[in-house]
C-alpha cells in the first residue's frame, strides 16, 4: 500500500496518534507504545523552526553502541518530516528511551554511514525498504551522538 502524499488529511490523524502514543509511552515508561513490531521507539524532543514551540515525536530507533540512529522516512512521502528540519536547525536536543532521558547531538549520517546502517535499519523495520522504493528522495538517516 502506498503512503498518502504529504498533503493528505491522513497526516493530521497520524499526528493525533503520535500525541496519544507519546502520552501512553510516558505513563508506562515505554512498556506500552514503546515498540512497533520488533523495532523500539524513543521520544525525540525538538523545537519548531517557525514557531519556536517544543515538540515531541515518537520514532523508531536503532541502538548503535553509544549512539542512536533514527530515520526521516515519513512513510516514504515526497517530503522529509518536520522533525528532521527542526533537528537540522537545532541539533542539540534530548531523547527519552523508556524512563531515561539522554542529551544528544543530531547530525545527518554521511553517505558511508548511511550505506552501513541502512541494511540494519531495514532488518529491524522492513517497511523502510518499501518507503525508499516509493519516493524519489533519499530518505535521511540521522545519528544521535551523546553529548
Amino acid at each position: 500500500m502506498k503512503t498518502p502524499p504529504s498533503s493528505s488529511p491522513f497526516w493530521k490523524l497520524f499526528h493525533l496518534y503520535t500525541v496519544a502514543n507519546t502520552w501512553i509511552y510516558r505513563r508506562t515508561g515505554g512498556q506500552r507504545g514503546g515498540r512497533m513490531g520488533r523495532a523500539p521507539i524513543l521520544l525525540l524532543h525538538h523545537v519548531g523552526r517557525a514557531t519556536g514551540k517544543p515538540r515531541v515525536s515518537p520514532l523508531i530507533y536503532l541502538d548503535d553502541g553509544d549512539r542512536l540512529v533514527i530515520v526521516a522516512s515519513k512513510g516514504g512521502t515526497d517530503t522529509n518530516p518536520a522533525w528532521f528540519h527542526n533537528l537540522m536547525g537545532a541539533p542539540d536536543t534530548e531523547v527519552e528511551v523508556g524512563r531515561d532521558r539522554r542529551r544528544v547531538h543530531a547530525r545527518r549520517a554521511s553517505q558511508e554511514e548511511r550505506d552501513a546502517l541502512w541494511p540494519r535499519l531495514v532488518e529491524m523495520y522492513p517497511d523502510y525498504a518499501n518507503y525508499q522504493r516509493q519516493t524519489d528522495r533519499v530518505i535521511p538517516v540521522v545519528v544521535l551522538d551523546p553529548r
